[in-house]
């Protein structure tokens, strides 16, 4: 694959200038002589500042693309895959037509995945020593090793043993769910007809149950718990060994109870009256109709509910309020080094996310209208605005920024707070850089201009009048000629 992909580079690049004949000069340069900018729109553009060690070549518009930045490279042929090496951490990653497939590859591992099912993982330990490898196909392939039981895998449905994964320290299974056993802490489950028959054992512990029409567990000294026809009738008494034993019962949805030093909480013909009171957080809670209408008053939490109309809650160094919910939401986190304010409108609709770090005196911000625009402002004090935007508010991802939003952006714009500027409309059929005093713009194949420090420079039609002026030195050319009618000094 890297050969192939620096083959079609190398073509690509002297497809590209080929078609110019003063490419090797500079043409168009925006810093006058250190730097090239070629296109032939909507087939080739290319640009290149050697001074910042920074070259892009784009075929197709948006399509084809192959970037070089320092050390660091991006090749994309969109939307099939975009891949980037970045040379001085030794790591690299390719997007595979996103969300489809995507692959990384650091000093510490080298991850594949396929739509969150399939998943390969490779783990590097110190020289020498043997790699440790997990793959998964969800759900029918895993397997992978455990430091203190070894290798592992599973054939789901057929059989299969894992061990310290998905929450157990084991678990085994022949056709499930005939058979299945589960180890967590000591204790053993074993499911026949999952979720039907279960039993429980354990150091002084054990249980069955026939779900869903009675079960029963308990641990001497740390727990009980049963249920007879599950949800409606369920008894639990759990945290016997600790200094806060708790007791549950619930007769559903007729009343439910809580009890235990540290808290107090009952519920009256679920959702339309619950009360709460946990003296630990040091808080009261009445529900009248939840999650709808419902107040919290405490130390460290305050809640006033009346959805849809209004939502109010607050929290320590955290805010939240629902306005006619879901029309708009308004988030704010506040503390001594990080600030957030959220504002979403119908969810998607409209977003704004807005970060502050009060002691570094930096922020950064990102909104977007659905499907019109986006917006961001980096911490560097770079903004940029682009549209449409069918996507970007809805999945704030890198593999839509780089896979796909380039095919549908029509218009892009860049600026700094020195007054740096670029812009672009159709995949630079229109283009305009502003970089201190120097200018360059071009609207294809009419009109091109460039104003650097030591020439300025009008096109019309690509060269059919060419005025160029170096000092008080003026050249006039016509007909894409080499040579020209000059006057004045240099």
């Amino acid at each position: 694959m890297p050969v192939l992909r620096k083959f079609i580079t190398a073509s690509l690049l002297m497809l590209a200038f080929a078609g110019s004949s003063s490419a090797d000069e500079g043409e168009g340069a925006v810093e006058g002589g250190k730097g090239t900018i070629f296109t032939l729109w909507p087939l080739v553009d290319y640009r290149e500042s050697p001074a910042e060690g920074f070259s892009n070549l784009s075929l197709l518009g948006p399509i084809v693309k192959y970037q070089k930045k320092g050390e660091d490279t991006d090749f994309a042929i969109r939307p099939f895959f975009y891949t980037s090496s970045h040379t001085t951490e030794k790591a690299d990653s390719t997007y595979y037509l996103y969300p489809l497939a995507y692959h990384e590859s650091t000093p510490e591992s080298d991850t594949s995945t396929a739509l969150q099912l399939f998943r390969k993982t490779t783990y590097r330990k110190q020289e020498g020593a043997e790699q440790e490898k997990s793959t998964l196909l969800f759900p029918f392939y895993v397997s992978g090793t455990s430091a203190k039981y070894g290798p592992y895998r599973a054939f789901f449905p057929f059989y299969g043993d894992t061990y310290e994964r998905f929450w157990r320290d084991e678990y085994h299974f022949v056709l499930f769910p005939l058979y299945g056993s589960a180890v967590k802490k000591g204790t053993t489950t074993k499911h026949y007809l999952w979720p039907i028959f279960s039993s429980t054992k354990g150091d002084k512990e054990d249980g069955f149950e026939v779900f869903p029409l009675y079960g029963q567990s308990q641990k001497e000294g740390v727990y009980q718990k049963r249920f007879v026809l599950w949800p409606f009738y369920l008894s639990e008494k759990s945290g016997l060994d600790t200094d806060n034993p708790t007791q549950k019962k619930t007769f559903f949805p007729l009343y439910a109870s809580t009890d235990s030093p540290k808290k107090t909480s009952r519920t009256y013909l679920w959702p339309f009256f619950g009360y709460t009171e946990d003296r630990e957080k040091k808080y009261e809670e009445v529900n009248y109709l939840w999650p709808l209408v419902g107040t919290v008053r405490g130390e460290n939490w305050s809640k006033d509910s009346y959805l849809p109309f209004y939502s109010h809650e607050t929290r320590p160094e955290w805010e939240k309020s629902w306005y006619f919910w879901p029309i708009y939401k308004h988030e704010e986190i506040k503390s001594d080094i990080f600030r957030q304010e959220i504002d979403r409108v119908l969810f998607f609709l409209y977003r704004s996310n807005h970060e502050y770090w009060p002691k570094d005196g930096h922020d950064r911000q990102r909104s977007t209208l659905w499907p019109l625009y986006l917006y961001n402002r980096t911490t560097d004090g770079v903004s940029s605005v682009s549209l449409p935007a069918p996507v970007e508010s809805i999945l704030d991802k890198e593999g839509i920024e780089k896979n796909w939003a380039p095919l549908w952006r029509i218009y892009q714009r860049r600026w700094d707070q020195a007054g740096n500027s670029a812009s672009t409309l159709f995949w630079n059929l229109y283009w305009h850089e502003r970089r201190g005093d120097e200018l360059a713009y071009e609207l294809f194949p009419l009109i091109s201009y460039r104003n650097t420090k030591s020439e300025r420079e009008l096109k019309l039609l690509k060269g059919l009048i060419s005025l160029k002026r170096n000092g008080e030195e003026e050249d006039l050319s016509l007909l894409w000629l080499p040579f020209g009618l000059k006057w004045g000094h240099k």
